[in-house]
């Protein structure tokens, strides 16, 4: 039998084992974690809706209506009218023709790469993509390939290189631990080129890029024509649960149809659907959450630009602070939360070796305040 204690010995001697802290508030910039009260900078909640009052009162409202749980996967019986609604609000805003809810992103993922490749057809990611389209590239059966980080033309020649079989190329919107964009035009039209699908999976995009915070396809002018799936998430700035797939009628019956991850587990509760109809309302109808996210992302790189901090080029509410050696990333994390700032050491294999960081995470309500101290704490530590 595998000697389990003696790699968990080797994972805290290389500073790589990692601890849960114990959350005992609501998700909020202003939280309690481990007793200690801090100033939260590593939530995904970018525009603060997590613990908003009135997605809050919506959830109440479909508790009341639905109950808890769901009971059953989609097709059994758990798909329930909230959950259809959630999925035609959901591709009107996107502007896509039909969506379809996962219970999560990564199920979301490892769905549409086993129904549209296989093997014999070939799966093309870049190499910073998220943990859960490389999984779902692996268990696909098809042949994997990964290009250099926002290179086209690494792209291309391994495009090329494909003569048969479907091919797939996945990539991030918004890169989750350096906080860059991708070129999804260029995305687009490589694939177009090569008789490609393009698949964006725009978790760190959906609700804060964009004109309107339709995201990364918003922000590139692109659509349905140039980008057939587009995947997003829901517990990020849009502050509930779960994911959607957005696409043409043909791919969201396909997925219905033939998604393991869709068909063999149970759906989220229908509480969770009314509550993020009422998050999508917010960000259609209060545009301010997201000028005020823009407008710290701003403040925090002006500030940051009067110190020494190596950040990443990033202009995203994603700002990573590069710090290279794992054991000084932990040290300068503990340090921080020492001061009530919280900010998680992020170390490989979720980031290249020698690219351990402080993954800064800003939201549209911290105040400047909250900047000023975080900056102030970065560079005393």
């Amino acid at each position: 039998m595998k000697d389990l204690r003696s790699q968990l010995d080797e994972r805290k001697a290389k500073h790589l084992y990692r601890r849960r802290r114990l959350s005992e508030s609501a998700q909020q910039v202003e939280t309690i974690i481990d007793g200690r009260p801090v100033i939260n900078f590593c939530s995904n909640d970018y525009l603060g809706l997590a613990n908003h009052p009135k997605v809050k009162q919506a959830f109440k409202h479909g508790i009341d209506q639905y109950g808890v749980g769901s009971g059953s996967a989609h097709l059994v019986n758990g798909h329930s009218k909230a959950h259809h609604q959630l999925e035609d609000a959901l591709a009107e805003f996107t502007g896509y023709p039909r969506t379809l809810l996962f219970s999560t992103g990564y199920m979301a993922n490892l769905g549409v790469a086993q129904v549209l490749v296989g093997r014999g057809d070939s799966i093309l990611q870049d190499r910073l993509n998220h943990a859960s389209l490389i999984d779902g590239g692996l268990l696909s059966g098809a042949r994997l390939l990964r290009y250099r980080h926002n290179d086209i033309d690494d792209l291309s020649s391994k495009l090329a290189s494909r003569t048969s079989g479907e091919k797939l190329v996945s990539s991030d919107g918004v890169f989750s631990m350096d906080g860059d964009i991708a070129d999804v035009n260029a995305l687009a039209n490589t694939c177009s080129q090569h008789d490609a699908w393009l698949m964006i999976d725009d978790a760190h995009g959906f609700g804060v890029l964009g004109e309107n915070g339709r995201g990364t396809l918003e922000q590139a002018d692109c659509n349905i024509d140039t980008v057939p799936v587009y995947m997003a998430t829901l517990g990020k700035a849009i502050g509930t649960a779960g994911a959607f797939i957005a696409g043409s009628d043909d791919l969201i019956e396909t997925l219905i149809q033939q998604a393991r991850s869709y068909i063999y587990t149970t759906a989220q509760p229908p509480a969770v659907a009314v509550a993020t109809l009422e998050s999508l309302r917010i960000l259609q109808q209060e545009p301010e959450h997201r000028q005020s996210l823009n407008d710290n992302i701003a403040y925090f790189k002006q500030c940051a630009a009067q110190t020494d901090l190596n950040l990443s080029d990033s202009d995203t509410a994603i700002q990573p602070v590069i710090v290279g050696d794992v054991e000084k990333t932990v040290a300068l994390s503990t340090t921080l939360f020492e001061r009530n700032i919280l900010v998680t050491a992020i170390r490989p294999p979720t980031v290249p070796e020698g690219t351990a960081r402080l993954r800064i995470t800003l939201s549209a309500a911290h105040t400047r305040t909250h900047i000023e101290q975080l900056i102030e704490a970065l560079t005393q530590a």
